[in-house]
């Protein structure tokens, strides 16, 4: 799966994730803080990108090693990004890269959020924050990182591609052991179903408790929201294996659409309560659009 073409790279790396609660770290980098400090003690210095303020550079420096560097101030600190995919069966819908229905192609959810995480590791990465990127998975959660610098982005791509779905994610689980390891904590994506048989909400208010500031983005596909089928039905959970006959008829489906209504509005109630940016998908959505568009509106990219 190749992720990324190079033009879509340079595209993202005019992009920043922003946090507004979240502690920044000890370690000084390329990001430019949201506060406007009052210190104006020497920290650091990195490279001059295009668009930085002429005033910052050092004119002595450049003088000395003919390349442009600029200054750094205490209040420039790093920002640490956690990005948490559910890599669980759950994921793996539809089967395969892409399936055709009534004329509609609809894109697996993991090869989605995949290329989602690729994304925002790479705004991550090409704005000098500190990057950790793991995989969600029954087997056995898989890290990436921590890593910082644009270099990294290939080695986190190909990660990312490495990716087996399978089994129960339990999210709950997942992300309290996230926390016992000890990461310092920043601005935190999960992308998820949620389908997760013991919820998610425990998790959540652990790594709130312990200053993560976290965006929740809810993936579903077209076909989980507006079901194309109808009759007598067998349906498999593809977690578990266990299965259920029903009669999928106008009614059955109008409930269906009512409780997922509910579930969405449930969510939406909780992360609005604490805090939480939640950012409900379907697949159907393009990626570039959720990134460029919807997520500056979150306020959690610029």
């Amino acid at each position: 799966m190749n992720l990324f073409n190079e033009s879509t790279l340079r595209k993202l790396e005019q992009l920043t994730l922003v946090a507004e609660r979240v502690r920044v770290g000890v370690m000084k980098g390329d990001r430019r803080s949201r506060k406007r400090g009052t210190s104006i003690e020497f920290a650091d210095y990195r490279n001059y990108t295009k668009g930085d303020d002429l005033r910052r550079l050092d004119w002595n420096v450049y003088a000395r090693l003919e390349r442009p560097f600029i200054k750094l101030l205490e209040e420039e600190e790093d920002l640490a990004v956690h990005l948490l995919v559910d890599a669980s069966a759950s994921m793996n819908w539809p089967e395969g890269e892409q399936l055709t229905i009534n004329n509609e192609q609809l894109t697996n959810k993991l090869g989605y959020g995949l290329r989602l995480a690729g994304a925002l590791g790479h705004i991550s990465l090409a704005g000098g924050d500190l990057l950790t990127v793991t995989l969600l998975h029954s087997g056995g959660d898989r890290p990436w990182g921590p890593h910082r610098n644009q270099q990294n982005s290939l080695r986190l791509l190909q990660f990312l591609e490495t990716a087996v779905p399978g089994g129960v994610t339990d999210l709950n689980l997942s992300l309290k052991n996230y926390v016992l390891y000890g990461r310092r904590p920043g601005l935190l994506f999960l992308i998820s179903d949620l389908l997760s048989p013991n919820g998610y909400q425990d998790g959540l208010n652990i790594l709130q408790s312990r200053g993560y500031e976290i965006g929740l983005i809810h993936l579903l596909s077209p076909d989980e929201v507006e079901p194309p089928v109808s009759g007598d039905l067998k349906l498999v959970d593809v977690e578990t294996g266990q299965d259920a006959e029903i009669t999928l008829d106008p009614a059955t489906l109008g409930q269906y659409r009512a409780r997922l209504r509910e579930w969405r509005a449930e969510i939406a109630g909780y992360c609005a309560g604490r805090g939480v940016h939640y950012i409900p998908v379907t697949t159907d959505l393009p990626w570039e659009r959720l990134v460029m568009q919807t997520l500056r509106v979150k306020g959690v990219v610029k």
